[in-house]
């Protein structure tokens, strides 16, 4: 699936978007930078509530395909300033973030379907 595919399949507001053809092989739900910048997978979908200018630097190290804000955050505009500068795709979802992960696991992100 292509990050362009998982905005379509999930309807998600694009605050930034750098590469729609970039490949999403799997996900990672977290809000402890720490946590995530040594366990989100690479061309991962990362799904957080985290808004701050450090989301940017975290998915940039992680190398992760996007990042998906949930439950209506929207991002600090230093994160959306860093995240075009890094070349890091912003995404957004009114939806929490269990029920995002289910919708990206139905769509077959990080699964052999």
């Amino acid at each position: 699936m292509t990050v362009q595919q998982l905005i379509d399949g999930l309807s998600l507001t694009i605050f930034h978007l750098d590469d729609p053809e970039r490949p999403v092989t799997g996900g990672y739900c977290g809000d402890l930078l720490s946590w995530v910048m040594g366990r989100a997978p690479a061309d991962g979908a990362w799904l957080t509530i985290m808004s701050n200018v450090n989301v940017a630097a975290v998915a940039a190290l992680a190398d992760t395909a996007c990042v998906i804000l949930a439950e209506g955050v929207v991002p600090d505009p230093p994160l959306l300033d860093k995240a075009k500068a890094q070349g890091i795709t912003l995404l957004g979802t009114g939806l929490s973030v269990y029920d995002c992960a289910v919708r990206l696991g139905a769509l077959g992100v990080g699964t052999d379907a």
